[in-house]
């Protein structure tokens, strides 16, 4: 299989902005595979760089980006401008600066890290990766507010952990009324984050004895009325 190697400008010097990895490149293959029709309404929720919400645009779709972080939002709107690509990127809590909106396709790859702290960071970069004792703090609430937005026939691209339990994102996700089915798993090496913090996984049976390799999964989950 092809791999899909999203590729953007550096973020500015002294930023903290989440640089595109493994489970960006996951996402973007399953995106370049389904990709949206010309004008279609996009939302990209926790878009950090704004690469997916770059890639979407690249094929006419009228993208609309979000991210808590200003440093996110600034990089994202940098590399929409020297990409000359009209994608509106905006500052918020997750759904809020959209809420009276409809897409037809929201693609997210949220924090979604299991953290010895029970709180999302509010700063620093920890922000885009670590995600509640579970790693669901944005998860659970994803699957709440993203059903509503979608447009009849629309579709969620979410991408996560396994240590966040996909199982949990499925059943969520259908008790909203959306078909949802995990779409593409890749296996990959720990990184840093969870190299750091192996022993706390293990100790609360995230974890198993050894394991040093992290499933990551695309759900994709689709309304049909």
């Amino acid at each position: 299989m092809t791999h899909v190697s999203p590729a953007a400008p550096p973020a500015p010097a002294g930023t903290r902005v989440y640089l595109p990895q493994a489970d960006t490149h996951l996402l973007a293959e399953v995106l370049e595979e389904s990709l949206p029709t010309h004008g279609a309404q996009v939302l990209d929720m926790c878009t950090g760089t704004g690469v997916l919400a770059l890639t979407a645009a690249r094929h006419g779709a009228r993208v609309t980006a979000v991210d808590v972080s200003p440093e996110a939002v600034a990089t994202a709107r940098l590399h929409a401008s020297t990409a000359k690509l009209p994608v509106h990127v905006v500052r918020g809590d997750l759904f809020a600066p959209v809420a009276d909106r409809r897409f037809d396709l929201i693609l997210s790859n949220p924090p979604y890290v299991p953290a010895p702290e029970s709180r999302p960071p509010t700063a620093g970069g920890a922000v885009a990766w670590d995600a509640g004792l579970d790693g669901r703090a944005l998860l659970d609430r994803i699957c709440a507010d993203a059903p509503p937005l979608l447009r009849p026939a629309g579709t969620l691209l979410l991408v996560h952990s396994a240590l966040a339990r996909p199982t949990r994102t499925l059943a969520q996700l259908r008790s909203h009324g959306l078909t949802a089915r995990v779409q593409r798993r890749r296996r990959i090496p720990f990184g840093p984050v969870l190299r750091a913090r192996a022993e706390w996984l293990r100790s609360r049976g995230l974890v198993a004895p050894e394991e040093s390799m992290e499933e990551l999964v695309v759900i994709r989950a689709e309304r049909t009325r």
